[in-house]
């Protein structure tokens, strides 16, 4: 049986398996052999073993690892702030981003004028899994635009009143990820952990700390995975999105 599901995640997330590594053309990625409820998956913590800084994860490494494993479909795990007045501790399904990074990597082209359909950013099919089995379940998810800021450091209270014009949460990690996967042709859904209100949203708010986040997380690691899980088990064979066509072409 083929690897149906690839896990990318954020911080807090994690899935036993056996490890296993792969050599890439942007660097070594260590990943994880696992199954969901029966069905073979690859984990990859985004920020490795030494957690990473957002802006230095080698976003193209572990995108290019799931497409050379053969595996067309990803998940995402993401911890985000919310500019909305989301409830602590509920989940997002980005539809659509934008982005306020500055010295990542994005593409795989960087050489070659290509052209990307962007339309659909996030997989529709795996959206719609996603939602399916959360509301299952019995839990709050809403849907949204998720802003990606550079980092490392949080945001000031202007800039999240800048960026709130544009978006419904902000993270970190969400950029380039899904226009990477988009290139190769995979479909991508990100799955959003809402864990603290966006700095200057509450007057009385104050930023919460790694450890903290960590913590919220840590709560919320059985539900998450359940519902990724259950995914496996509800996501037809056939993918009747357009995600695979997203490459629209390129000239030298």
């Amino acid at each position: 049986m083929n690897v149906e599901l690839a896990v990318i995640g954020g911080i807090g997330f994690d899935l036993d398996g056996l490890a296993d590594e792969m050599e890439t053309p942007y660097g070594k990625v260590k990943f994880w052999r696992t199954r969901l409820k029966g069905h073979k998956a690859l984990f990859i913590p985004r920020h490795g073993e030494i957690h990473v800084p957002p802006h230095r994860v080698n976003y193209r490494a572990i995108i290019w690892t799931i497409k050379a494993s053969g595996v067309a479909r990803v998940i995402a795990t993401n911890t985000v702030g919310t500019m909305s007045c989301h409830p602590i501790g509920s989940l997002l399904i980005p539809h659509d981003f934008v982005e306020f990074t500055k010295c990542r990597p994005s593409t795989f082209y960087e050489d070659l004028a290509v052209h990307v359909d962007m339309s659909q950013p996030y997989c529709p099919q795996l959206q719609s899994c996603l939602a399916q089995v959360i509301r299952s379940n019995g839990l709050e998810v809403s849907q949204g635009v998720y802003v990606c800021a550079e980092g490392p450091h949080l945001e000031s209270p202007a800039q999240i009143n800048m960026i709130s014009q544009f978006g419904d949460v902000v993270g970190m990690t969400g950029y380039p990820e899904v226009v990477l996967a988009r290139e190769l042709g995979l479909c991508y859904a990100s799955l959003c952990i809402i864990t603290n209100p966006a700095c200057g949203t509450k007057p009385e708010s104050k930023g919460l700390s790694v450890i903290e986040i960590s913590e919220l997380m840590g709560s919320m690691v059985n539900p998450v995975k359940e519902i990724i899980s259950t995914v496996t088990q509800i996501l037809p064979s056939e993918r009747s999105c357009s995600c695979k066509d997203a490459f629209l072409g390129g000239k030298l």
